[in-house]
């Protein structure tokens, strides 16, 4: 039970005390060590009287219902809508930031719509959402809005989807996961210097993650990587990440290669080609990985769904738009029988393409 200190801030677990008074948040690998009123990188998580709070419960950068696969899951209910909402603030200090005017935010007033975890389980149900997404920024940082909103969900039947970049210490990891139905971890990279250069984190805790979300939980994974030109699109790199995917998660888990723009404090780096992303996908598939997908670009092919064992086309994609639909309960191939993996209904959605806003007040 979240415990509220005012309506918009709630206390957190995992933090201690350090001998010389500071107060170290233990939410994420970043341990921010704070001094009574100042904020962590977070900013969202602040040392209030000499304990870590969450100032942002309750409180949202906006709602909307986007297709799932826009998350991007592809082996997730697919074609069903799925209601989304983050809130502001980040643990992760990405320089190539996409959504950088909401993870980057310190304007409390960035947060301008309000619900309690309640009202969006109970939104999810009224517009027909099978899940509900954790999404635009980190959910790591908004944990306890999060997990309450979890909770909320599975009571109503709706699932639970994180979208990550999996930089969670392994207490709070183990709390959350077991709440969640699938996730989409950003697997940024497959340097240590990519991860302290580009994003002032650690490579090694997102696969921990990785490998705990797969062996250690039900919850549904795939991975994205948004690949930057000149940064981790060599063929070194995709081949050495690919294969300890293959080794670690397993050939089932599905990756996607999303295109950069430039942007934030990388504008000075071009838009990724298509032929970079087919390349990363082609060296996926000869590595073992049986669903690789290119993103933020317009190529069907790259974008459907194929059957790992006789390669018949499984699921028809042009951009978040289903079209063929080969797939027998329960997830099996129409043509040879093969199992698909994935969560899949007896049908796929027809949500299609359209984000729709939603005013929660």
């Amino acid at each position: 039970m979240t415990d509220f200190i005012t309506q918009d801030t709630v206390k957190t677990r995992y933090w201690h005390t350090l001998e010389d008074g500071r107060v170290q948040c233990d939410l994420c690998p970043r341990y921010c060590k704070t001094h009574n009123n100042q904020r962590g990188l977070c900013f969202v998580r602040q040392n209030v009287d000499n304990q870590i709070v969450m100032t942002s419960y309750g409180r949202s950068s906006g709602f909307a219902i986007d297709p799932i696969e826009k998350k991007p899951l592809n082996h997730f209910l697919p074609g069903t809508p799925v209601f989304s909402f983050g809130t502001s603030g980040c643990n992760m200090a990405c320089k190539f930031c996409q959504n950088w005017d909401i993870s980057k935010s310190r304007e409390m007033d960035t947060l301008m719509s309000k619900a309690s975890p309640e009202a969006i389980a109970q939104a999810a149900k009224h517009y027909g959402c099978a899940s509900v997404a954790y999404t635009y920024n980190d959910p790591v940082i908004f944990h306890e809005y999060a997990l309450d909103t979890a909770q909320a969900c599975r009571s109503l039947g709706i699932k639970s989807v994180a979208v990550s970049a999996g930089y969670v210490c392994e207490q709070p990891r183990a709390e959350f996961y077991q709440w969640m139905d699938a996730a989409n971890i950003d697997l940024k990279a497959f340097t240590e210097r990519f991860y302290h250069d580009l994003t002032g984190g650690h490579l090694e805790p997102v696969l921990e993650t990785l490998k705990y979300i797969k062996h250690e939980t039900s919850t549904w994974l795939e991975l994205t990587t948004l690949i930057i030109p000149g940064e981790n699109d060599s063929e070194a790199e995709l081949e050495a990440m690919t294969q300890w995917v293959v080794e670690h998660l397993g050939p089932e888990v599905p990756m996607h290669f999303s295109a950069f723009h430039p942007d934030w404090k990388m504008q000075d780096k071009p838009a990724t080609q298509l032929s970079s992303l087919l390349q990363a996908r082609r060296i996926a598939i000869k590595n073992g990985v049986r669903y690789a997908y290119v993103g933020n670009v317009h190529d069907k092919s790259a974008d459907s769904t194929y059957c790992h064992s006789c390669k018949q086309l499984l699921i028809g994609r042009d951009w978040f738009e289903l079209s063929e639909w080969n797939l027998d309960e329960p997830g099996n191939c129409r043509f040879c029988e093969e199992q698909c993996a994935g969560v899949f209904q007896s049908k796929p959605g027809n949500w299609g393409a359209k984000r729709q806003a939603v005013l929660m007040e």
